[in-house]
Order: C-alpha cells, then structure tokens, then sequence
C-alpha cells in the first residue's frame, strides 16, 4: 500500500518502511510525526482519491537525523565587466522513515476481480 501526502507544498509517495528526505521539521531526533494532508491512498487497482484530501487518512513517520544537504554554489557573472561572486547554501533537511498508513480503501469484490484479470 502506498499514499501520496504534501509536506512543505512538496508532494512524497511513500510506502510503509520507506526513507525520505522532506524540507525541515520542528522534531527532534526519534520523535513521532502525523502527516494528514494526504491527497491518495491505495494499492493497486484499489484506489481511494481525495478531493482534494482523503478524510481520516494519516501517514505516520518517525525522524531519523535533522541535517543540512549538500552544498548548492550560487555565481553571478558578468562578462566583460570584471564582476564575479560566488557564494554557498546547504538547506536543511528531515530525513524520515515511514512507520504506518492509516485510512485505507476497503477491497471490495470488483477491485478484487479487476485484480484477478490483469
């Protein structure tokens, strides 16, 4: 089963037992976080679509290391006029694992006969 959830107005699919680096969260180190923005839950032909947010659907996640990324060099450049700069920036990241998906569709007879046809 998977779900597709938005964090930082960036969009993630995850699965249960899945590693992801999202923008910054306010969590310490091993706390426990929610995600309820969840747009899709699903697996295979039984999928449940939110318009725009699945109700009662949760990702749940536990942070594993709060950390900066690599560095990102920024240059201005203009040529013929003696003008160079350059400068750095690491952005800091949450590096998560995916604990559990809750609000999940209900199989029903026509998923699971779809199912057996492909």
């Amino acid at each position: 089963m998977y779900a597709v959830f938005t964090t930082g107005d960036k969009q993630y699919r995850a699965s249960k037992g899945d590693t992801l680096k999202i923008e910054k969260l306010e969590a310490a180190v091993g706390d426990s976080v929610e995600f309820d923005q969840v747009l899709l839950v699903g697996e295979g032909a039984n999928v449940k679509l939110g318009a725009p947010l699945v109700s009662g659907s949760k990702v749940k996640a536990k942070v594993l290391v709060q950390a900066k990324d690599k560095k990102v060099d920024v240059i201005k450049f203009k040529r013929r006029q003696n003008y160079r700069r350059t400068m750095g920036h690491r952005q800091w990241f949450t590096l998560v694992e995916i604990t559990g998906i809750t609000g999940a569709p209900r199989k029903t007879a026509a998923a699971d006969a779809v199912a057996t046809e492909e």
